[in-house]
């Protein structure tokens, strides 16, 4: 079942809208995630990275119309698995990242699930 193998993962939220923020907590939370913090800024998400108080980050590619791509880097170059989020569509996939997994907008909690189970398995989603 999705859940179990979500059940109990620290997950960062990197979301500068805060309705979309709030829903994607709300459908983790359903999952039996543990949300640990949502970062609404590519500042706040670049510092937080560094931290070890997460599993996986949700991450948005545009953050207040800043690219999320240093976050990105970051979180691979640490093995922190993460999941893009976007409203773009798979064109929205930044270039060197093609097997991170992507979770279009507006979100499905099924999507989502995939995507956290997919990106802790180090293997893309889909």
């Amino acid at each position: 079942m999705m859940t179990d193998a979500i059940a109990g993962l620290r997950i960062l939220i990197v979301e500068d809208e805060a309705i979309i923020a709030m829903m994607a907590e709300d459908m983790l939370l359903e999952l039996g995630g543990d949300v640990v913090g949502i970062e609404t800024s590519l500042a706040a998400a670049l510092a937080r990275a560094g931290t070890g108080d997460f599993d996986i980050a949700l991450l948005d590619m545009n953050l207040n119309g800043e690219n999320s791509l240093p976050v990105a880097e970051k979180l691979r170059a640490l093995g922190r698995p993460f999941v893009f989020t976007t409203g773009y569509g798979d064109a929205g996939r930044p270039g060197g990242f093609d097997r991170a997994p992507l979770v279009c907008k507006p979100y499905r909690t099924s999507d989502l699930a995939q995507a956290i189970i997919a990106a802790m398995a180090g293997q893309p989603a889909g």
